[in-house]
């Protein structure tokens, strides 16, 4: 329980600490994409805006002849312009104007004719001209009821009672004679513009928490798949530690039971050399799994120096066979080799290991095959590796265990195992002696019928070259 709960508090702060940094850099996203949109857009009206005023502008000035005067081609340009003495132009009564005294305009609806820059004539942008002196001399469109002076070439944003933003830009018109005549006034409405923007701020404002609880969630998945493999290791160490607890109680129980049965009686020399005997035995097996122990840290680590060298496989086979025979005629088994190769197969690699993998799985293999059964040991060459099959007719391992015959000190028949002596890790060592060489190193097996171990190993390349070159 405790180990689950320590487990579940990690993963709850991963959980946390990803969904944090998820949502600060989505929020900080956010605002950025936010900024961004906005500033285009402004951008883009700016410039519209500017190019439409500079047309204007341009087109106005080579028909204006007396200063502060609308000419009546004006009008021909211009045909919706709303001018003093129309209906359309009318003024308050008061709010004056304190800088150029002028009253402030108010505006109705103009004429619905289009002039030639239609854009003005939408609802959206609006153009004032006035005198030097600021005040009104015609308009077109709607603009806001907000007085300012003008200045040339100058931006200004403008807001009226009701909130609405206004960004405009003025122009110092001039006569054909290059007289100062007025100013020119073109803005637009952002109330559209502004209700975008609100709109993209209430998804944000809405979406954000939704994409943060989503976020949450599969915060939580994948701290939970990143765990998995650490609390699988957690709980191997655990197994494995329980398992090296057990495999070593066995040998000292039994070593400090025949010491005390030893020191309560006085014992004849023969009978005290069977108790040194049994110790000694007791003492060598202890000593063999601390070995076996030792060894699969060390190939656990990856960070030894290995002292690779050449080593020939038909050597290694032909040596085992001949070691091990005396083994499979005491239990009753025919051992044999096939070699299937021409010529001899070098690896790189550590000549102890490579013995101590081939002998493993030789030993294995008689010591669950029965009597008048047989062992058979193969060498052959697929590709650029070497193939040593060690295939025997055994009682076979069931399938459900084939996945697991790997994993330290574990044993498809305990109980055989531990009348001959194993530890449970022969074929923990053969797979990690494997991989350390770079080889890979499969089962095939069925239940009564026996079962075959196949290891791949990479061939040098220098004999890679030689066996292509001779065939």
């Amino acid at each position: 329980m405790q180990q689950n709960s320590l487990f579940n508090k990690t993963r709850l702060r991963l959980a946390f600490w990803y969904a944090s940094v998820m949502g600060l850099i989505l929020s900080l996203s956010g605002f950025g994409v936010y900024r961004a949109i906005a500033h285009a857009h402004m951008v883009a009206l700016d410039r519209e805006i500017a190019s439409v005023a500079g047309t204007i502008h341009d087109s106005l000035e080579l028909k204006l002849q007396n200063v502060g005067q609308i000419e009546p081609i004006v009008y021909q340009l211009l045909p919706d312009l709303c001018t003093r003495g129309n209906p359309c132009f009318a003024k308050s009564t008061s709010d004056q104007n304190s800088n150029n005294n002028c009253r402030v305009a108010i505006y109705t609806s103009a004429s619905s004719a289009r002039h030639i820059l239609s854009v003005v004539g939408q609802g959206n942008y609006y153009l004032r001209l006035l005198d030097l002196k600021g005040c009104l001399i015609g308009f077109i469109g709607m603009p806001p009821q907000v007085s300012s002076f003008p200045v040339a070439n100058q931006w200004q944003i403008l807001k009226d009672e009701q909130g609405n933003r206004y960004h405009q830009i003025s122009f110092l018109l001039h006569t054909n004679r290059q007289e100062n005549w007025g100013y020119i006034e073109l803005g637009r409405s952002f109330k559209e513009f502004d209700d975008y923007l609100s709109i993209v701020r209430i998804i944000l404002f809405l979406g954000l928490p939704i994409i943060l609880l989503l976020i949450g969630g599969s915060s939580w998945w994948l701290a939970g798949l990143a765990m998995k493999p650490i609390y699988q290791s957690y709980q191997q160490i655990q197994q494995f530690t329980a398992d090296a607890a057990h495999e070593l109680r066995t040998p000292l129980a039994a070593t400090l039971a025949t010491v005390e049965s030893a020191r309560k009686e006085q014992l004849e020399p023969l009978e005290m050399q069977n108790i040194l005997t049994t110790i000694e035995r007791q003492n060598r097996r202890l000593a063999t799994l601390v070995n076996d122990l030792l060894l699969l840290s060390r190939l656990d680590r990856q960070s030894m120096t290995q002292r690779f060298e050449s080593c020939c496989l038909n050597d290694i086979v032909s040596d085992l066979i001949e070691e091990l025979s005396a083994l499979a005629i005491a239990s009753n088994l025919t051992l044999t080799e096939h070699i299937l190769v021409a010529q001899p197969l070098y690896v790189k690699g550590n000549l102890e290991q490579l013995y101590r993998l081939v002998s493993n799985l030789i030993v294995n293999a008689i010591q669950y095959t029965p009597a008048k059964g047989q062992v058979k040991v193969t060498l052959n060459r697929v590709d650029n590796y070497g193939l040593i099959e060690i295939h025997d007719t055994g009682i076979g391992i069931p399938p459900s265990e084939q996945k697991r015959i790997f994993d330290r000190f574990y044993r498809v028949d305990s109980a055989r195992s531990r009348q001959t002596g194993g530890s449970g890790l022969g074929l923990a060592i053969a797979n990690a002696i494997v991989q350390a060489h770079q080889g890979s190193i499969q089962v095939h097996s069925e239940l009564g019928k026996g079962s075959t171990f196949t290891i791949r190993l990479p061939i040098e390349r220098s004999i890679q070259a030689h066996i292509r070159s001779n065939p």
